[in-house]
């Protein structure tokens, strides 16, 4: 019995001649002209490029990208237009498929990576609840540096289609979730006007262009971790979570490495601080939401035990970082710490391998040290003396130069996970307060500290505002040296006064280089000023977040330069707009 069609269906089904006249009219070279100067160049060196075409139609697109050189899977929902796209191009190498989004199913059976995917004019029929299972889908489907270029529709439909809103800003955000560098060409190709017009010269129809690329760093991490972040299957969040703590030491604590000879394959760092990230990272997840981590709710997790994580009810996520004391619960941390690292040696690092092998990607050499006899203090010495964890150099440096592109992924695979152990343990919660649990930590609380400081220093002293270099009143913030939003660094060398205006004018940017040197004499002035009492706090943070510098470091004049140093860094992962 054939299936009823209604709707978009059977339009396409039902117009075939129409529409295949009305398409061929204009040429792919035309219609595709902002986004076709990115397209890999083919040569004799280049003959194993794969295009996918998404809704093909009559094939139009899928025939000039053959004759580009790549070999073309081209896909339609609509077995008619297929029928037609063949018959228009019966000579050319395509392989045709009815096949259709978000699922794909036919094209995944292929088992083929794809330089660059098209999907012309069909984003406005997918509904915006199928559109993020249709990103990660087809970002699963590329190449390290492969495209998808969507061509967005705006306008309505008058002969029965119906179309969903569509934007670049909805895509710059499943661009993000997904580690997928974003641009739209079409802003850059009209220059005076917001939309590209429509070749078929309908005045009520307008197009943007959105190229959603996957980075490659040349040394196949950041495809394998892509791997391992969406497709590797999870019974728990332990392997995101993994990924996370250690994409946050790689991105903010380059002085953390232990030993980093350019002849080793592998970085070493403190498995005592990825232990602290952990912690970090769960505290919001299981005391305050009380949200599932594993896929059955009457297991335990390995690393919540009686002795430890249960006595640190008191214990904020923003009570753990790095030049922390405790003193009444120095035992229970340090039990904690160690109950982190067994599961960390035991389940996720045990789990991420290679595709398709045994083979670990990350190493754990775990020590069990005594807890320290009357406080504990979460520095270098400490940390390392829980061990060590052996992360490969090329994902080392993936994690570090992507890390504004891999950490959204890993929040909102986290996030996924989650959602789907919902049913089985009978609770829910909204995207905000998933949001709200996954969070580093709640920025303006981690400021108190300086705030009192400055607060103090008033009652005995001037205190000028660190950029503007006036005197600061009653009324004044506590700014990030280095944009918090970007580089989530609590730090006490990162916090300096300034006149609220001046923040509100500095926001997000990223300081210039001159900038930081021209306030050099009044960032070292308040980090005297403020920390002279605190030298051991001040000095343990910054000697593990900032390059080039030893643990025994207790010099602030180059801890102001290796400050400029990682300012270059930033810049140059993260492309900041300059604070001038």
């Amino acid at each position: 019995m054939p299936t009823h069609k209604s709707g978009n269906d059977a339009f396409y089904d039902n117009h075939v001649s129409e529409l295949n006249a009305q398409y061929l009219s204009v040429k792919a070279e035309d219609v595709h002209e902002a986004w076709l100067p990115s397209l890999q160049s083919n040569n004799s060196a280049e003959s194993n490029l794969h295009a996918l075409d998404v809704g093909t139609g009559v094939g139009r697109d899928a025939a000039y990208l053959s004759s580009l050189g790549y070999k073309v899977v081209a896909v339609d929902k609509s077995q008619a237009m297929l029928e037609q796209a063949k018959q228009n191009f019966p000579n050319q190498s395509i392989t045709w498929l009815q096949d259709a989004l978000p699922s794909l199913r036919e094209v995944r059976k292929l088992d083929l990576k794809f330089d660059v995917i098209l999907l012309s004019a069909i984003w406005m029929h997918i509904p915006a609840s199928e559109r993020r299972k249709c990103i990660r889908i087809l970002s699963s489907l590329l190449v390290p540096n492969g495209k998808i270029v969507i061509t967005l529709r705006h306008g309505s439909f008058s002969d029965g289609r119906t179309a969903h809103g569509v934007s670049l800003d909805e895509l710059r955000l499943l661009s993000q979730a997904y580690g997928l560098i974003f641009r739209s060409p079409s802003r850059a190709f009209t220059q005076t006007q917001k939309w590209q017009s429509d070749k078929l010269n309908r005045q009520n129809v307008t197009w943007e262009t959105a190229i959603l690329t996957l980075p490659d760093d040349g040394s196949g991490a950041f495809p394998l971790l892509r791997n391992i972040v969406i497709n590797d299957a999870k019974a728990a969040t332990y392997k995101v979570a993994l990924l996370r703590s250690v994409l946050r030491i790689a991105e903010g604590h380059p002085g953390a490495v232990i030993q980093s000879k350019s002849t080793s394959s592998m970085v070493a760092i403190p498995l005592g601080l990825v232990a602290m990230y952990w912690l970090k990272l769960f505290k919001p997840l299981i005391d305050n939401f009380n949200m599932p981590q594993n896929s059955n709710p009457n297991k335990g997790l390995g690393f919540v035990k009686e002795s430890g994580w249960l006595q640190l009810s008191g214990l904020t996520n923003n009570d753990v970082f790095v030049g922390a004391i405790y003193m009444e619960t120095h035992k229970q941390v340090h039990r904690t710490l160690l109950d982190i690292t067994r599961t960390i040696k035991n389940m996720p690092a045990k789990y991420i391998t290679l595709p398709g092998t045994d083979t670990c990607v990350f190493e754990v050499d775990r020590l069990r040290s005594r807890a320290p006899k009357t406080s504990l203090l979460l520095d270098n010495n400490y940390l390392m003396g829980l061990g060590t964890l052996y992360v490969p150099r090329n994902i080392w440096r993936t994690l570090s130069d992507y890390s504004c592109w891999i950490e959204p992924a890993l929040t909102n695979e986290w996030l996924r996970v989650m959602q789907g152990f919902e049913a089985k343990t009978g609770r829910s919660y909204s995207l905000e307060q998933y949001h709200l649990a996954l969070k580093w930590e709640d920025q303006t609380r981690s400021t108190n500290k300086v705030k009192q400081r400055v607060s103090i220093l008033q009652k005995q002293q001037d205190i000028v505002c660190t950029w503007g270099k006036t005197k600061l009143n009653k009324r004044y913030d506590i700014d990030h040296t280095f944009p918090f939003a970007r580089w989530p660094n609590n730090d006490l060398w990162n916090l300096v006064p300034t006149k609220p205006a001046v923040n509100r004018n500095k926001s997000d940017k990223l300081i210039t280089e001159q900038r930081l040197l021209n306030s050099k004499e009044e960032v070292m002035h308040f980090w005297q000023q403020a920390w002279q009492e605190e030298q051991r706090l001040f000095f343990t943070q910054a000697n593990m977040a900032l390059p080039d510098l030893s643990t025994e470091n207790t010099d602030f004049d180059s801890v102001f330069e290796a400050m400029l140093s990682q300012r270059d860094r930033i810049k140059e992962t993260q492309q900041l707009v300059d604070w001038t």
